[in-house]
């Protein structure tokens, strides 16, 4: 049978049939009906392209001089280094400077040259392949030593303020990390917190305040909800953006500022460029990389670690002792759709850990669709699991009553009577969006 003689990255033919476990870890190189593998050594890194200096030489027209770096160490990772054709794994096209890990049978796409990774080193210790969030964090981490501007994409409540803190944290900014919602305030408003306002600029104005651009003077300006900025604030955020200089509502005389932006949004920006909602040269402003941050429910193995996490933080706050987590509970929580992400996970803990007592939380303690049974028919809840079971539903329906009454198997009615009579308030109706 057939063997590899070369040193590690050098390349020869080979006929296809060969055994696994004959040969070491390799990559079979198919091009122009020939194959040819390279040895992988134990560890280092392999440059892959068409120079004469690449440690996998590949002479194709398909291929950069300088195209990907082979990782070796835990595990077997790829990354394209600014190759013109791109590099795909398992047939996905990935990122610029994103290391991505392979494991043997993978294909692997140079331009147009095919590589099969047969017998891949496995991860030292027997360690887990990288997650998407494991990359995701070391794109932000080398994303955070730059100056570039960052949007983060994702759904509502996967933790994109978290990520745009931990770009901050990370980077050589020693000015404040400031945070504004853009879709919780009037665009009077909006502009008077972004830009600041001079006194007697507008009804209300009567002393002069400086903005928030101003205020994160060599730190990290968050724009959170960047979608919903209204297209006047817009201009002048781009106006801002351009120039590094920002004039105050009703001001004459524009500011020099020095600040990192950093923005997320839970909407399809492209979209709404097309539909002219949002300006086309800002969002490219914005927008110097994205980073998408995937949902809870792509992220299982997450949650044992952020409910641990949320629990400890809602005993602390309550002055109690954190309980510990059922393994049925735990198996509940990673069964759920988690349709309010990291946000709903977080809500969730914090009730478990005021429903469970003085034990562990057990599933009936994390969702009110377990605690409901019998409330209203049975006579002997006492005034307190029943007033739990109550707000437990109002919050799991974000005080709509009416489904709260559904959820809970009483009529609208009677559950008006009961929150009455155990003072529980009446969440307000029509309270206006600031």
């Amino acid at each position: 049978m057939s063997s590899i003689d070369s040193e590690p990255g050098q390349m020869t033919t080979m006929p296809l049939a060969t055994s696994e476990g004959d040969l070491g870890p390799r990559l079979l190189i198919l091009q122009a009906g020939d194959v040819r593998a390279v040895a992988l050594p134990a560890s280092g890194s392999l440059k892959v392209g068409r120079a004469e200096d690449a440690d996998v030489r590949i002479d194709s027209d398909s291929i950069s001089r300088r195209h990907a770096v082979l990782h070796i160490g835990d595990g077997l990772e790829v990354e394209d280094v600014g190759s013109s054709n791109g590099t795909k794994v398992g047939g996905q096209k990935i990122e610029r400077s994103v290391r991505v890990q392979v494991a043997a049978g993978d294909l692997i796409e140079f331009g147009g040259v095919s590589v099969v990774v047969q017998g891949a080193l496995e991860p030292a210790g027997g360690a887990r392949k990288r997650t998407a969030m494991h990359r995701l964090a070391d794109v932000a981490e080398r994303v955070a030593r730059s100056e570039i501007c960052v949007l983060l994409t994702g759904e509502t409540g996967v933790g994109k303020e978290v990520f745009a803190r931990r770009i901050h944290e990370l980077s050589p900014r020693t000015g404040p990390f400031v945070a504004l919602n853009c879709g919780a305030l009037s665009q009077q408003l909006l502009e008077s917190e972004l830009f600041g306002h001079e006194a007697g600029s507008f009804t209300g104005a009567k002393q002069t305040k400086p903005g928030l651009l101003e205020t994160a003077q060599g730190g990290t300006v968050f724009l959170d909800e960047v979608g919903e900025m209204p297209l006047d604030a817009q201009v002048r955020l781009l106006r801002v953006l351009e120039e590094r200089r920002v004039l105050r509502v009703g001001g004459l005389q524009p500011r020099p500022i020095d600040v990192r932006f950093v923005s997320a949004t839970n909407r399809d920006l492209q979209r709404e460029v097309a539909g002219g909602r949002f300006r086309e040269d800002l969002y490219y402003r914005l927008n110097g990389i994205t980073l998408a941050i995937p949902p809870l429910r792509e992220r299982i193995g997450e949650i044992p670690k952020l409910a641990s996490t949320f629990i400890e933080q809602a005993a602390e706050r309550s002055g109690v002792s954190a309980p510990s987590l059922s393994s049925s509970a735990l198996s509940r929580l990673e069964a759920h759709a988690w349709p309010g992400n990291i946000r709903e996970l977080r809500n969730v803990v914090e009730r478990a850990v005021v429903l469970c007592s003085d034990g562990p939380i057990e599933p009936e303690h994390l969702f009110p669709a377990d605690l409901v049974g019998g409330l209203g028919g049975r006579g002997d809840d006492g005034p307190t699991d029943e007033r739990a079971r109550i707000m437990a539903a109002l919050a799991e329906c974000a005080g709509n009553q009416t489904r709260a009454a559904k959820l809970l198997g009483i009529s609208r009615k009677t559950l008006g009577v009961k929150m009455d009579k155990l003072g529980i308030a009446r969440p307000q109706k029509g309270r206006a969006k600031g």
